[in-house]
This record gives C-alpha cells, structure tokens and sequence, in this order.
C-alpha cells in the first residue's frame, strides 16, 4: 500500500472511531442522564449516527479511488457489512425522530429511544469486528 492510500484509510478510521464513540456513549450515557439532559446527549449520538454513515461510505470510496472498484468481500463479512448498515440507519431514524418536536409522543416511548439506540450502537461496533476480520 501506498503512503498516501494508508493515509486516507488511518483518516477515514478516524473519524469512523470518532462517531462509534459518539452513538455508543451518546446513547448509553442519554440512558443513564436525567430527562433535562438527554436532547444534547441526543445531539451527540445523531452526530455520531451521521458520521458512522458519512465514514463507513467512505471506507468503500477510498478503495473504489485507489484500487477502481468496492472491496470485494462475502460471506461473514458481508452479513456484517449488512448488518452495520441497517444499525445505522436505525439509530440514525431513531435519534432524528427524538429530536423532532413531537407534542403527541409519549415520554414512555421516547424513554424507548436510549435502550435502543445503544443496543443498535453496541450491535454496530460488534459486526465492525466480524467485518474487520472476515474481509
């Protein structure tokens, strides 16, 4: 590998590393704060859930620059992938939904959000793992 493809991809982890430690302590740290706290904790992990998604693109980018095509992974590594995907998504939606003003939401149901916004996190950063390893 070149410097320069070692460099984008140290970046592009980076930040990757940044928002997963945006939406697992955003999140878990939203479960635990009081009510009053929890619209900036929100703000932390929806920055966190946008940067995991910018990023993770990103890592396909760089290779599809440098190499001219999207890493060619299957099997366990692409269930991760499938997996981290949809995880994203979710905690993206969801943590956009709770800071949407919602006059008829229910505080009970926006109570929901923390369990399972850090559940969809820590899933996330466990299939990087599988991911990691298996592409």
């Amino acid at each position: 590998m070149s410097d320069a493809q070692n460099l984008a991809y140290s970046a592009v982890q980076v930040l990757h590393n940044f928002g997963a430690v945006a939406t697992v302590g955003g999140s878990f740290a939203a479960l635990l704060a009081p009510p009053e706290s929890r619209e900036k904790l929100a703000w932390l992990a929806f920055a966190g859930w946008a940067t995991q998604a910018v990023s993770g693109s990103a890592f396909g980018l760089t290779s599809y620059f440098f190499y001219h095509r999207f890493p060619d992974i299957s099997g366990i590594a692409m269930a991760a992938l499938a997996v981290k995907i949809l995880c994203v998504a979710f905690g993206f939606l969801l943590v956009a939904a709770y800071l949407l003003p919602c006059p008829v939401c229910q505080d009970r149901i926006r109570k929901l959000v923390w369990p399972a916004s850090t559940t969809l996190a820590a899933t996330a950063l466990t299939a990087a793992a599988f991911l990691r390893w298996f592409a």
